[in-house]
């Protein structure tokens, strides 16, 4: 019997799967303490002193701005941990799992489709841009129901890897640093990655990380938003033949794998007109525009990512049986 209970927990990725039920339950309690926001604080701290100079010296500078970052955050959740199992490895354990749970953002990213979704049903088009702009770069003051329909399907599309899968990758790879390094990947992508006068420079090397450290969670969330798609009843073969057809023609080459299968799976055209700063931007459209896309779109996008969600649990476990063999 403890044979079989010392297997299991050698094999299964104990403090991954804990984090991932507290992500579930909890979502993100405001309240409590959270890594990446400190993480944020640093990265605001240290633009305002690199930020600045020639173009050359920025971009040298958003180099050193992402190892230092990143570097910085693997390490002092290591040490966290360490520190932690040193004490007690049960207080390691708990540490951990708290680190992870912390990197997860699948309750949160729902919650926040549904902000914007109850009011869009209501009919109060002025809450739902609101709501909806706490959660994209572009200009959400003069859209229309559809285009805040789309935008928020695209969020929860593209969101899927950011906020799901991938921690979930390098947590069962990595344990509680390497999530943690992923995370401060992402929230310096969030926060300097964008291509704009005043990040063209600084961060273009912390755009091109995120690029890496997403592409092959990216291609994982194909066939499992088909497989989601396929227990929600949607249409798999279409949404496939989107993904071949329309992929390729987003801007990251990351994003449109989710999106492309998404618009494809909910029949809706994704992309488009966008503005941002006062300056309009066309994205490429992924999907047929089957019928338009409305609020309805956004609760489906929400059960399907809520689904491919526990999915994502497959990958991880093969992933950790796998290291078990390995290592």
């Amino acid at each position: 019997m403890m044979e079989r209970l010392y297997f299991l927990w050698a094999v299964l990725p104990v403090p991954v799967l804990l984090g991932f039920v507290l992500d579930q339950v909890i979502g993100d309690p405001r309240s409590w303490p959270h890594p990446v926001v400190g993480i944020g604080k640093a990265i605001s701290v240290l633009e305002d002193k690199l930020n600045h100079g020639s173009p050359q010296v920025r971009r040298r500078n958003g180099v050193f701005l992402t190892f230092l970052i990143v570097g910085g955050s693997y390490f002092i959740t290591w040490a966290a941990v360490w520190a932690a199992n040193f004490l007690h490895p049960l207080f390691g354990f708990v540490v951990s799992t708290y680190f992870i749970f912390t990197t997860l953002a699948a309750k949160s990213l729902l919650d926040a489709g549904k902000s914007v979704l109850i009011p869009l049903a209501q009919g109060d088009l002025s809450e739902a841009r609101i709501k909806l702009s706490w959660l994209v770069s572009r200009d959400t003051s003069n859209l229309s129901e559809g285009e805040i329909a789309r935008g928020t399907v695209e969020t929860l599309a593209e969101n899927f890897v950011d906020g799901i899968l991938s921690p979930l990758f390098y947590a069962v790879l990595g344990g509680a640093p390497l999530a943690m390094a992923f995370k401060a990947v992402s929230t310096l992508d969030s926060m300097v990655g964008y291509k704009n006068d005043k990040y063209q420079d600084f961060g273009w090397f912390s755009a091109r990380t995120d690029d890496w450290a997403n592409y092959l969670p990216a291609r994982m969330s194909v066939p499992i938003l088909l497989l989601a798609g396929r227990l929600r009843g949607m249409p798999i073969g279409h949404a496939y033949r989107i993904w071949k057809r329309d992929a390729s023609g987003h801007p990251s080459p990351n994003g449109g794998n989710p999106e492309s299968i998404v618009a494809g799976l909910l029949g809706i055209q994704l992309g488009g007109i966008n503005i941002y700063h006062g300056r309009t931007h066309h994205r490429a459209e992924m999907g047929d525009a089957l019928h338009p896309v409305n609020g309805e779109d956004i609760a489906r996008c929400r059960q399907l990512v809520q689904t491919a969600t526990w999915l994502s649990l497959i990958p991880t476990l093969i992933l950790g049986y796998v290291a078990y063999l390995i290592f």
